[in-house]
């Protein structure tokens, strides 16, 4: 089992590159789940720690997605991969440090 936080396996190192970058612009997908109570299809706009804020075609306000329990898909360099919110659960600064340097503060 990886050291660090978290449950569940580290993201492949291809995927962690692809995550490391801007997630900003990135298309969204979640299915309804116990985090959401219906689907969610748009395009993120802005990131926290713990929250994603996602901007859903016909809403006038982006919708706060929470990162805790969170699964789907994302559309980053071409190609859509799957997304588990623990992934991306860290400051969006911080984020490219910790998934590329695979030491023991990575996250899983």
């Amino acid at each position: 089992m990886p050291k660090g936080k978290g449950t569940g396996e580290s993201p492949s190192r291809e995927n962690a590159e692809a995550f490391a970058g801007e997630i900003l612009g990135a298309a969204v997908a979640f299915p309804s789940s116990p985090a959401l109570r219906k689907p969610i299809r748009g395009t993120v706009v802005d990131e926290t720690l713990s929250m994603l804020l996602v901007r859903v075609p016909g809403r006038s306000r982006p919708v706060r997605v929470p990162k805790a329990g969170l699964e789907g898909t994302i559309a980053l360099g071409g190609r859509e991969l799957p997304l588990r919110g623990e992934v991306l659960r860290v400051r969006p600064e911080d984020r490219t440090k910790r998934l590329l340097a695979r030491g023991p503060r990575r996250f899983a």
